[in-house]
């Protein structure tokens, strides 16, 4: 029986592009959303509970993720009619705290299987179902951070939105983020790259707000 290769994007490459019809119609992609960060997911099925649960919460937090500059974009390998009738039907559920949500972000219909092959979400679990894909996609059309799931796990979306904040603080601030980061909590500046810097940074950590681990180790206080 001949394997299957699955072929994946990567970090740092641009998002493979592509049109196709979605639940609030027609869109261009990436180009739609040239400007603005993207996580871009995929699910298993329509009409099934994990998925549910976690439509019910992108959509309560779709306002969270536009206040950063960020849309949503949805994907299965189901029809348009099926996608439409399973949001209709999500508006009508109660779930931890989320009551009646209203899926406004665009689901694309992947019957034909090609965004999900673009992008590796036909792994091993399944030939006609996508993983749990999360992408996050930067305003210039890169990709900068790729999650799988098994169909079996929900999502966690504290995370989803901390790599979200944290893709964008160290590419605002110039800064790196150590394990657990949360925001608030204290970045990492990156280590310097010759004796020349080491001596500089010696004198950098004089003033206030930095701690000095070691040369290559700099902690400094976030100052949002």
């Amino acid at each position: 029986m001949e394997e299957q290769v699955v072929s994946m994007p990567v970090i740092g490459q641009k998002a493979p592009e592509f049109r196709a019809v979605t639940t609030q119609g027609e869109i261009n992609f990436p180009k739609d959303y040239e400007g603005k960060w993207i996580v871009l997911f995929s699910h298993p099925a329509d009409f099934t509970p994990v998925c549910t649960t976690e439509f019910m919460t992108f959509a309560s937090m779709h306002d969270e993720f536009r206040a950063l500059n960020t849309e949503l974009v949805g994907l299965s390998i189901d029809s348009i009619h099926a996608h439409l009738g399973w949001l209709s039907a999500i508006r009508g559920y109660s779930w931890n705290g989320i009551e009646n949500p209203n899926i406004e972000f665009p689901v694309i219909a992947d019957i034909k299987m090609d965004v999900a092959r673009k992008y590796g979400m036909l792994q091993g679990e399944s030939d006609t179902s996508a993983v749990r894909a999360v992408f996050f996609i930067d305003p210039k059309g890169t990709i900068r951070t790729i999650l799988y799931y098994p169909a079996s796990l929900g999502r966690n979306f504290a995370e989803i939105k901390r790599i979200l904040i944290g893709l964008q603080k160290a590419d605002r601030d110039g800064v790196a983020l150590p394990a657990n980061w949360e925001p608030g909590k204290d970045v990492i500046v990156p280590p310097p790259g010759t004796c020349g810097a080491i001596r500089d940074r010696m004198e950098l950590v004089k003033g206030e707000g930095y701690e000095m681990k070691d040369w290559f180790l700099t902690f400094k206080k976030d100052q949002e």
